[in-house]
């Protein structure tokens, strides 16, 4: 099967040839081109019982590759289970007009943090409106993850919201929504006040760099998004704590393309992938020249040090202690929910699958570690020999 990193060792140098990396960009397409490879290092597994050995390579750990992840996705899970309250949740998606994918070109990080803080204003202000909670004030308990990409891997850049139906009362007590209980707010009330907080943080931008020339910095820009419609869109209730564990089990650290959906590289160097056929589902391919597919993937690559997830309200990082535990009281919920257990738990043995230190080949020997490789101190760079002739020796731990 193609994987990505077949994608930039193949067409990459073709790529290279026309365009320059960021520094983001280059450090995540080494990592992912070394992922699980003896450039990272490794070590042989031998089985005492029967002989068999292989070699395991070390992950890159990029957040941007799509071999990793899976246990970074398990421990973050794991961290989740106090977290996640025993109330129906839902799911809200906010996205930006796509004309401003050229400010995001130039000033990711400014459209990234103004994105998180808009969503995060209009859903808190929302909570603590007794119009919709039926208390003033109340705290929500809400995690924003941000992606940039469409299916074909397009700019699509979009907030999902997943937040508990009700609110933490100044009163300590949990109150629900007025109109259902896993019902939240209207969506069109949310992109209004969206917009709104986006487009004051976008003027005072453009007071503050009144010789830029991006069109959304200039007053006909800024007039045209006013009069764009701001998508935000609510998802079906996700239901109790299992149902909101198994949608962020999925969500959380989903790159922009796995390898599973890269089907094949043709002789032409064209990359072959599947995305959704429609709103129903199913599935179709869709074909694109090399090139052109590393330049949508690197579209996707964030500015090093920005978070994809991040918690708000009830969940946010200085009051988390103190306040869960207090909505967990006037829930009645005062230890991790049974079913959110359970579905992590269950989560956690699809992750792992198999056992990894049993033998693959007689199915009941142990594996051990009889040699390290080290890996290397710089990764090369696209067209650099790899450097493997100058590596430290393998260290011989004896026999199986």
């Amino acid at each position: 099967m193609a994987t990505l990193a077949e994608v930039l060792r193949r067409c990459g140098a073709a790529y290279l040839r026309e365009h320059r990396l960021s520094t983001p960009q280059a450090k995540a397409w080494r990592a992912i081109c070394a992922c699980r490879t003896e450039s990272l290092g490794g070590q042989r597994l031998a089985c005492a019982t029967c002989g068999h050995s292989h070699w395991h390579y070390h992950s890159c750990r990029n957040r941007h590759c799509p071999q990793c992840g899976a246990r970074a996705k398990d421990a973050w899970l794991q961290g989740r289970l106090a977290e996640v309250l025993d109330v129906p949740y839902a799911h809200l998606v906010f996205t930006l007009p796509h004309q401003l994918h050229s400010l995001y070109a130039r000033q990711p990080r400014w459209v990234i943090d103004t994105l998180f803080a808009g969503v995060a204003q209009t859903l808190s202000e929302f909570a603590a409106n007794a119009r919709w909670m039926g208390t003033q004030g109340g705290q929500a308990a809400f995690s924003l993850v941000l992606h940039t990409w469409s299916q074909d891997l397009r700019q699509h850049l979009h907030l999902h919201a997943v937040m508990a139906c009700g609110v933490l009362g100044k009163d300590g007590h949990w109150q629900i929504p007025i109109r259902k209980p896993d019902f939240l707010f209207p969506v069109r009330a949310l992109s209004s006040v969206f917009r709104a907080k986006f487009m004051a943080a976008l003027h005072a931008l453009a007071q503050a760099a009144p010789n830029d020339t991006d069109p959304n910095l200039q007053p006909a820009g800024r007039k045209a998004l006013y009069r764009h419609a701001w998508v935000v869109y609510a998802k079906t209730p996700l239901g109790g704590p299992a149902q909101v564990l198994n949608y962020l089990s999925r969500y959380t650290h989903r790159t922009a393309i796995g390898n599973e959906r890269i089907k094949a590289i043709t002789a032409a160097d064209e990359v072959i992938f599947s995305v959704r056929a429609g709103a129903h589902g199913g599935k179709r391919r869709v074909r694109l020249d090399g090139q052109e597919f590393i330049r949508r993937f690197l579209l996707h690559i964030l500015p090093s040090g920005s978070k994809r997830i991040r918690h708000y309200g009830v969940l946010a990082n200085g009051c988390k202690r103190t306040q869960l535990a207090s909505a967990r009281q006037a829930l009645g919920q005062p230890a991790p929910s049974k079913p959110a257990l359970q579905a992590a738990q269950a989560f956690m043995a699809r992750v792992a699958q198999i056992d990894i230190q049993r033998c693959p080949q007689c199915k009941t020997g142990q594996l051990r570690v009889v040699q390290v490789l080290a890996g290397l101190r710089r990764l090369p760079v696209h067209g650099e020999q790899s450097g493997l002739a100058g590596r430290p020796p393998i260290q011989a731990r004896g026999p199986p």
